[in-house]
C-alpha cells in the first residue's frame, strides 16, 4: 500500500511567504525626495538656525526668558492650524521679551491601543492610511508655520519619519514611552536640536535620565539615509538634550520637592540640571483646564529662585476640550487630549509674562 503524504512537499507550496500574509507594503517618496519637492529656503534655514540657537540659550541660562512650548495636542485641519499659528505668531511679538514661543506641530501620535494615529498616517482622518499624502501635507504644513515665523515643536515616534520633518524643527520631544527606546536615543544622537526625553509612565527619572546620558554619547547604528536606503549611520552626540516632567500613574510631579529632587539627580549624574515641565497629562490629570495652576505652580518656583526651570508645555486648541473623531468635526477642537482655547491661552500667556517682567 502506497503511503499517503501528510503534507504538501516544499517544491509543491506557494512561494508566499508566513510574513507575506501577515502583511503588505506600498512605496513612500524618500526623505531626500519629500524634502527635494517641498525644499527649505535659504531665508528658512537660517531662521530655524537662529530658533534653535535661542531655545540652547534658554536652556543653558544664557537666555532668561521661559521657553513655552504651545499649540495643538495634534494638528488634523491645515486651516484651523494656520488660524491658530497666526494668533500665535502676533502673542510671540508682544511677548517675545519674557517668553521663547515655540508652537507645537505634532503629526504622529502615539496610540497605547488603537486609534487614529496622526496627519502624517491618516491625513483624511478616515482610516484610508495615505501616508505618502501625509508626510506630504504634514512638511508643507510646517513650512507654512515657518513662514509666519514661528519655531516649531513635535514629537518624534517613528525614527524612520524623522528624516522627513527634522531640518523644520526647534525642539523635539521623546514621550515617556519611548525614553527607554534605545532606538530612540540613537535618533537623537544625530539630531542638531534641542529635544527633551519625558519621564517614564511610573513618574520615575531614571529612564529620562539614561536616555539623556545615551544620546549625549556617538552611537553606530542601522537606519535609513536621505534616499531611504538602509544604512549603517554614525552620530556624534547631542549635547541639547534635557528633562521633560510630565508626572506619570502616582501622580503629577511638578511641586517643589519633585523638581528639587530631579535637579539634584541629574547634579548627582554629571547631567545638565535643565528642566521643562508639561503642564499637561498626568500633572494636569488630563484636565485641559488644570494646565493654568500648574503653570503658575513653575512661576512661583522660577520667581523663587529655581533656576533649573527653563521652560513649560502646554496643549491648546482655538476652542476648549476635545470631540471623538467623526465625519463632520467642529473647526478648532482637538480630536485627540482636550486643550485650553485660544482665549484662555493668550491670557495665561501675558499673565505669565507679566509675572516674569
Amino acid at each position: 500500500m502506497n503511503a499517503v503524504p501528510c503534507c504538501t512537499s516544499v517544491a509543491e507550496r506557494p512561494a508566499q511567504t508566513p510574513t507575506a500574509r501577515r502583511r503588505s507594503s506600498a512605496p513612500l517618496p524618500s526623505p531626500g525626495q519629500l524634502r527635494q519637492r517641498l525644499p527649505l529656503s535659504a531665508h528658512l534655514t537660517h531662521q530655524v538656525e537662529t530658533s534653535r540657537q535661542a531655545v540652547r540659550a534658554v536652556l543653558d541660562g544664557a537666555d532668561e526668558r521661559l521657553l513655552v512650548i504651545v499649540g495643538p495636542c495634534s494638528l488634523h485641519c491645515p486651516d484651523a492650524t494656520l488660524d491658530y499659528a497666526a494668533r500665535l505668531a502676533e502673542l510671540s511679538v508682544e511677548l517675545g521679551d519674557r517668553l521663547l514661543l515655540v508652537m507645537r506641530a505634532y503629526v504622529e501620535k502615539p496610540r497605547t491601543t488603537i486609534g487614529w494615529k496622526g496627519l502624517a498616517y491618516d491625513p483624511q482622518l478616515d482610516g484610508s492610511g495615505d501616508m505618502a499624502a501625509g508626510l506630504a501635507l504634514s512638511r508643507r504644513l510646517m513650512l507654512d508655520l515657518l513662514d509666519l515665523g514661528l519655531p516649531i515643536a513635535t514629537e518624534l515616534l517613528q525614527p524612520l519619519a524623522a528624516d522627513y520633518f527634522e531640518d523644520l524643527l526647534s525642539w523635539a520631544a521623546i514621550g515617556a514611552r519611548t525614553s527607554e527606546s534605545q532606538i530612540h536615543r540613537e535618533l537623537v544622537s544625530g539630531l542638531d536640536l534641542p529635544v527633551g526625553f519625558k519621564n517614564g509612565t511610573d513618574g520615575g527619572l531614571a529612564i529620562a535620565c539614561d536616555a539623556m546620558r545615551s544620546a549625549a554619547h556617538p552611537h553606530r547604528h542601522l537606519g535609513m539615509d536621505a534616499e531611504g536606503q538602509t544604512a549603517l549611520l554614525q552620530t556624534h552626540g547631542n549635547p541639547d538634550t534635557h528633562l521633560v516632567l510630565r508626572g506619570g500613574h502616582q501622580g503629577p510631579n511638578y511641586e517643589v520637592e519633585h523638581v528639587a529632587q530631579a535637579r539634584e539627580t541629574l547634579e548627582r549624574q554629571g547631567i545638565a540640571a535643565r528642566i521643562l515641565v508639561d503642564c499637561s497629562h498626568a500633572n494636569s490629570g488630563k484636565d485641559p483646564f488644570r494646565q493654568p495652576a500648574v503653570l503658575d505652580r513653575v512661576l512661583d518656583q522660577r520667581l523663587a529662585g529655581e533656576r533649573a526651570l527653563r521652560g513649560v508645555m502646554l496643549e491648546s486648541n482655538l476652542f476648549d476640550g476635545n470631540q471623538p473623531l467623526a465625519a463632520r468635526l467642529d473647526y478648532g477642537v482637538s480630536i485627540t487630549d482636550g486643550c485650553l482655547g485660544w482665549e484662555g491661552t493668550a491670557h495665561l500667556l501675558r499673565r505669565t509674562a507679566a509675572r516674569l517682567g
